[in-house]
Order: C-alpha cells, then sequence, then structure tokens
C-alpha cells in the first residue's frame, strides 16, 4: 500500500507539473517560455499574466480541496464544502457594498484603486462572517448547530447582496456579476503578496488540526474518548476553512464545486481516509483539476469564467456521490 501511494503522489507531482507548463503556453496564443523567438511583448505576457495565474490556479485549486475536505470531516457530511460556513456570502456581501453602494453614493475609483479594494472587500466580508461563526462556535456544542448557523449567517449576507442588487444601477450589477463569476487572471504578482501568507496561516491551522481530524470522523464523543479537544480542534478547522476559502474568493472570486468533489477523488484514489494522506492528495489533485479547468477556460476566443468550467467537472461527480449513497 505504501509503495502504490507513493507511485500515485509521484504521478500527480508530474500531472501538476504538466498541467502547470501546459497552462502556461496556452491561452488565445500559443507561447512557449523557452523560446529565444520570443517578441518583449510575448515575454510580458507570460511574466505579468501567464506565470501569476497558473500559479494562482495552483494555490485556489490546492486550498479549496483542502478546506473542503476538513468541512466534511467536521461535519461528517460528503456534500460539505469550503464554502459551508457563508465564507463565499460574506465575501459576495463586501463586494457589493463596494460596488453598489460605491456607485449609488457616486463615490469614483480610479481602475488602479478598484483593483486594490476589491479583494479588501471581499476579505472584511469574509472575516466578519468567520468572526460570527468562530464566536458561535465557542457557544454550541453541536457541529451540526455550527452547521446549521453558519448557512444561516451564508443566507442573511446573500439576503443583504439581494438587496443592494435591487437598487444598484447596471453598470455596478455588471461588475459584481462578472465578479461572482471567478477569474484567475485578475490575479497579478502584487496581489499574490497578500494571498499567500493568508493561505499559508490557513496552511498551518490544517496542520494543528491534523492529529484530531482521524478521531472526528469517529464521532465527537470518541474523539473525547481519545483525549480530543474538540472546541479547540474545530475553532482550528473554522479558523483554516476561512482563511483559505476566504483568501480564494476575495482574490478570485467564487469558485464552485472544486472544494466539494476533489476530496472525494483522493478518497477514492488513494482507498484511505486518513488525512496524513488525503490532504496532501487533496491539494495535489486539486492543483491539478484547476490548472484543467483553466486551459480549457483559455482554448475560447474569449475565456470562459473559471466557475463555469469547475462546474462541468465538479457537479457531475456530486451527482455520483449522491447516487452512490443512495
Amino acid at each position: 500500500m505504501m509503495k502504490r501511494n507513493t507511485l500515485i503522489f509521484a504521478g500527480l507531482c508530474l500531472l501538476t507539473i504538466v498541467f502547470w507548463c501546459v497552462d502556461v503556453c496556452s491561452g488565445s496564443i500559443w507561447l512557449w517560455p523557452l523560446s529565444e523567438e520570443l517578441s518583449p511583448m510575448e515575454q510580458q505576457i507570460i511574466h505579468a499574466i501567464r506565470l501569476p495565474k497558473s500559479l494562482t490556479a495552483i494555490l485556489a485549486g490546492a486550498a479549496l480541496s483542502v478546506s473542503g475536505l476538513i468541512m466534511q470531516t467536521l461535519f461528517r457530511n460528503p456534500l460539505a464544502g469550503p464554502y459551508t460556513l457563508g465564507v463565499s456570502s460574506g465575501a459576495s456581501f463586501g463586494v457589493a457594498l463596494l460596488t453598489m453602494c460605491g456607485t449609488m453614493l457616486s463615490f469614483q475609483f480610479s481602475a488602479v484603486s478598484f483593483q486594490v479594494l476589491l479583494p479588501l472587500a471581499a476579505c472584511i466580508g469574509a472575516s466578519l462572517v468567520l468572526l460570527l461563526v468562530m464566536a458561535v462556535s465557542r457557544r454550541v456544542t453541536s457541529n451540526v448547530s455550527l452547521l446549521i448557523v453558519g448557512m444561516m449567517f451564508g443566507s442573511i449576507a446573500g439576503a443583504l447582496v439581494s438587496l443592494l442588487q435591487n437598487f444598484a444601477n447596471p453598470d455596478a450589477l455588471k461588475m459584481f456579476i462578472v465578479w461572482t463569476l471567478g477569474s484567475l487572471s485578475s490575479v497579478g504578482w502584487g496581489d499574490m503578496q497578500m494571498m499567500v501568507p493568508v493561505l499559508c496561516a490557513g496552511a498551518l491551522f490544517v496542520v494543528l488540526a491534523l492529529k484530531p481530524l482521524n478521531g472526528l470522523m469517529l464521532g465527537e464523543d470518541y474523539a473525547r474518548g481519545l483525549g480530543i479537544n474538540v472546541e479547540r480542534t474545530r475553532l482550528y478547522i473554522v479558523l483554516a476553512t476561512g482563511l483559505l476559502a476566504g483568501g480564494v474568493t476575495a482574490f478570485c472570486g467564487p469558485i464552485a464545486f472544486i472544494g466539494v468533489a476533489v476530496p472525494h477523488i483522493a478518497r477514492g484514489l488513494f482507498r484511505t481516509s486518513n488525512h496524513r494522506v488525503t490532504i496532501p492528495a487533496s491539494a495535489l489533485i486539486g492543483a491539478c483539476l484547476l490548472l484543467v479547468c483553466d486551459v480549457l477556460c483559455s482554448l475560447f476566443t474569449y475565456p470562459l469564467p473559471i466557475s463555469t468550467v469547475s462546474a462541468l467537472f465538479g457537479a457531475p461527480m456530486i451527482i455520483w456521490i449522491i447516487l452512490k449513497n443512495k
């Protein structure tokens, strides 16, 4: 089994490198980065657009997949995902306030300032929901109750977004809808300097929760019997999910289904639920899958939103899960 897992990990690492190279080369025109015949403009396209976009695909795919895995473990629900606690709805509310209220109050944003303020607004909205969920997690003892509360916070944020949409002008509404479709190409090197520390902080909380996660799969009572501090572990998981999913959503917009589908692929491929195996496996598979989605998006004359293509991969997987579990 150990040899088999090692071979699969090696294969996934190789696939990630291959898909990353293909993603850097593909676009409206095929560019080979190592070619000596590239014009200065083509070199700029590769360095300023394609390299950060492909690296963002790797980071976002890994972050969403790992956060989806730990949420499925926490709630013991195969359809839980990184946005279960309302992080995406909170980020959407922050962006909606910026785009719609800004235009209603006649604020004028330059292109540069808006590019900086957009992920900041999404971070603030996601953090607000996360803080509320963390406050509730200290008061409730049931994970099911926490799940319901997170969904309710998401519903409230969604309702407020709908209210803002009702009064927004068409330009602001279009700007918001474009953000909700998700995009990897909006992340540049400057954005990555802010996104990477947030994702690293989320990964740190995943590492802190790694040992107790296997005990949580058997239920909270059994985990307590093993000496696991369930409340502290739950707080680590909530923080990790908020930082990983919130960080990706703030800079890339909502990306659908990756966090729900990939953990099931990892468990099925490695035939284990041990988190020491499934967490790195989910990160690699999520990175590969989002790179493939990005390559498919770039094949069209007008690139498709990343969430559209990821949904075409993820939705059939969720249907298969439901049919398999009857």
